[in-house]
Order: structure tokens, then C-alpha cells, then sequence
């Protein structure tokens, strides 16, 4: 059924367009859009009052699904972490994760596959054959490869396949039994914490392999000024790095643990307010490729406990556009900028069709209002758990319409 999508500002971060106009779908894939673009006879108009109308988002880093939740967000793909359950390091793993999603008919998902076996470190998994299942990249998530050797070989394996390699930046020996940021906070409250240099040591000599090995690497989660300069210096060496960092990053600082917080306890930690504004304009300018939720829903079982012992993590799917958007309306951040982050990055970085305005491909789309004001409320999200420092926060932006494969799945 052919559809029309009228009165919209297109925006394509992949070519820099932004004009008003109309886009138009035909079963699962865009067929035209522009300015002068003339309504089929007898497709059904839907008129977007003026709202963005861009490619959906990509979401590089999720440790569950949640597929309402990620459409309420915009997201209409989802790149799942091997943190499951069962360890996503086999090929049989991944088959079965894409052979779910392609007969869910909802969000798209993705596996990142473990890139050591077991994740832990020691022996590189089977990339080539996960990648020929659909695994889109290889990470061991929250665990970073530690020792040189096996990350030397293991970015020389990836070569040959052309695969991304996301390593966690950060130092395993600095970090340990870390779970605050090494700063005044901390120490105000007794928490062990970790500090900067562990991250920009993990960049510095990962960018260092990938350097020599010509390979490719992506950092993620990027949470401190030191990091911002280490990745800005790879790049201009020309070292083929990139990185992401996820939306608390760019609005909280370790004050948000005042009170012994623990829906704020996440990994890496919130750290100083000058890291904080070092990563929005590491953003601004391009040092930060991508935007993730880095969305992990845990329970009140294991987040309402001794800060010392509660899990690190916060759900972000619904909140990911409300929040980034801050950086936009406060004028640090273009809104192309974002918006790239967001969409026509991750897919360049993964090798996805979707991420673009083009004929032909996927009609995977987010329109939103960016200024219509709301308020997070913690008992409104449809996430499989509510856990986030963000309740009551009052926020600009909101998603008004998912559409994946030609198939609106959500309206406000």
C-alpha cells in the first residue's frame, strides 16, 4: 500500500538535506521524497504538521529488546549486546536471534556477537561465521579485552572479514571493585572509584593496535574529557577509530550519586562536570560518532540495595531523542549533528541498508516534534523495567510516529 507522509521537514543526515516536503512509501521501502514529490492516486496521506521526518534511529548498544519501549523512542533498530543469557559467541546463537526478529514484524534487531569466546578474553571467538549469520560487529560488552596479544590478533582476524571490533574503554586492573568515579563525590561518600586515566589508557593502546594492524575499532561509551582528546588524537593520526557515549553522559555529572543514588550507578560512572561538557563537544564537533541508550532494564530487586552493591545500569530507549535533544535546544549541538549520530553513522559503521532517505531503501522512519514539551514520568514507560535517575525531569521532544517497513507500530 503506497503511503504519504506530507507536510514534513525531511532530514537526511547521510546527504544534508533538510527542506520541507512530502515522502511516499510502497510496502516496505521509500519510493520517493522532496520537495516538489506529488501524492500517488489512492495512497493513504498522512500529514506530518511540520514535524522532522528523518530515518529511524539506530541504537548501537541494548541489553534487551524491549521492543515497545524502543519504538516509543524511535528507534527501529535495535543492536543487541552478547550479555544474554546464553552468550551470543556462536553462529547457531545469531541465527536464531535474526530468524526471531525477521518474524516479529516490529523493530529490526541486531546481535553484536562476543568477540572472544565466552567473553572472557582469552580465545577469539568465530567471527566469520557469526558475521555470515547476521552478527553485525564483535564486543565482550562490559568486559574489555585485556590482553595485547589477543586484541592484536583479534583486530587482524576481524580484517579479514571487514568486521568492527567495539571494545569497552576501560582498564580492568584500574577499574576494579570501582563503582563511582575517582573524584571529590566519591571520596565524600566512601565508594571506590575509578579514575579518568582508566579509559584513556584502554584508547591509547587499542588505538595504538588498530594502528598497526590497519584495522578498524570502535570505542564505547566514552564518558570523560581524557577520552574525548585520546579518540580526537587517533583520528587525526588516521587511525580508523570511533565512538559512542550514551545521553546520561551528556546530561549528569557525579553529583546525580548525592544521596547514594543507585538508579544513577552505571559503567562506566558519571563523572565531572567538565567531562560532561567535554563530551558534548566532542559531539558538536565529530569526535563522537554515535549515540546509544546503552538501555539495561533491571529489576528494583537489584537496584534498591547498598550502592556498593547494586547493578550498574539504567534503561534509555524512551528517554535517548528527549535527552540528547537538550544539547540541540541549548545551541551546542546542530541538530544534523545529532541526528547523524543517531542514524546514517551506526549504519555506515555496521554495514545496514536503513539509516538513509533513498528510493529503495528501507522505510525504517521517525518523525517527532522536537520543542513539544513533556515530562518523564518512571510509571509511563513501557520498558520491561523503569530503572533511571530521570523521574519527573522536564524535557523538550517526543516522538510521534514509528514507522518499520512501511508499517506505523507506534503513534502518540
Amino acid at each position: 500500500m503506497s503511503i504519504a507522509y506530507i507536510n514534513a521537514r525531511l532530514m537526511d543526515p547521510k546527504t544534508g538535506l533538510d527542506t520541507k516536503g512530502t515522502l511516499t512509501t510502497n510496502g516496505e521501502v521509500i519510493t520517493a521524497f522532496g520537495a516538489d514529490v506529488s501524492v500517488p492516486d489512492g495512497a493513504e496521506v498522512i500529514d506530518c504538521k511540520g514535524h522532522i521526518l528523518c530515518p529511524g534511529f539506530i541504537d548501537m548498544r541494548a541489553h534487551r529488546v524491549d521492543a515497545e519501549s524502543a519504538l516509543k523512542g524511535g528507534i527501529t533498530t535495535v543492536i543487541l549486546q552478547p550479555d544474554q543469557t546464553t552468550v551470543i559467541d556462536t553462529d547457531a546463537v545469531v541465527e536464531r536471534i535474526r530468524r526471531r526478529s525477521e518474524d516479529s514484524e516490529t523493530v529490526n534487531v541486531f546481535p553484536m556477537g562476543a568477540a572472544t569466546r565466552s567473553m572472557r578474553g582469552e580465545q577469539i571467538a568465530e567471527i566469520g561465521q557469526m558475521q555470515q549469520s547476521g552478527a553485525v560487529a564483535f564486543t565482550d560488552c562490559r568486559t574489555p579485552v585485556s590482553d595485547s596479544q589477543v586484541m592484536r590478533r583479534l583486530l587482524e582476524y576481524s580484517g579479514y572479514f571487514g568486521a568492527l571490533i567495539v571494545q569497552f574503554a576501560e582498564d580492568k586492573s584500574l577499574a576494579s571493585g570501582a563503582v563511582a568515579h575517582e573524584g571529590e563525590i566519591a571520596t565524600r561518600l566512601g565508594l571506590t572509584g575509578v579514575p579518568s586515566a582508566a579509559e584513556v589508557i584502554q584508547i591509547e593502546r587499542d588505538a595504538r593496535l588498530a594502528e598497526l594492524v590497519g584495522a578498524r575499532i570502535h570505542f564505547a561509551l566514552i564518558s570523560s574529557r581524557e577520552g574525548v582528546d585520546a579518540i580526537r588524537a587517533a583520528k587525526k593520526r588516521g587511525v580508523k577509530v570511533t565512538c559512542s557515549t550514551a545521553p546520561h553522559y551528556l546530561m549528569l555529572n557525579d553529583n546525580a550519586l548525592e544521596g547514594y543514588r543507585t538508579f544513577a550507578k552505571v559503567r562506566p560512572p558519571l563523572r565531572s562536570e567538565e567531562d560532561r561538557l567535554a563530551l558534548i563537544a566532542g559531539l558538536a564537533d565529530g569526535t563522537i560518532d554515535t549515540i546509544v541508550s546503552d538501555h539495561d532494564p533491571k529489576s528494583a530487586d537489584v537496584k534498591r540495595l547498598p550502592f556498593g552493591q547494586a547493578d550498574e545500569g539504567m534503561v534509555g530507549f524512551e528517554t535517548m531523542l528527549a535527552l540528547t535533544l537538550g544539547s540541540v535546544h541549548s545551541g551546542k549541538v546542530d541538530m544534523m549533528t545529532l541526528l547523524r549520530a543517531l542514524t546514517s553513522t551506526p549504519a555506515a559503521l555496521l554495514g545496514l541498508p536503513s539509516g538513509k532517505l533513498e528510493a529503495g531503501a528501507p522505510a525504517d522512519l521517525v518523525i517527532f516534534d522536537p520543542d513539544k514539551p513533556w515530562r518523564i514520568v518512571q510509571d509511563d514507560l513501557l520498558s520491561s523495567a523503569r530503572n533511571m535517575p530521570f523521574d519527573t525531569l522536564p524535557v523538550q521532544g517526543q516522538v510521534w510516529r514509528t514507522v518499520v517497513a512501511g508499517k506505523a507500530l507506534y503513534t502518540a
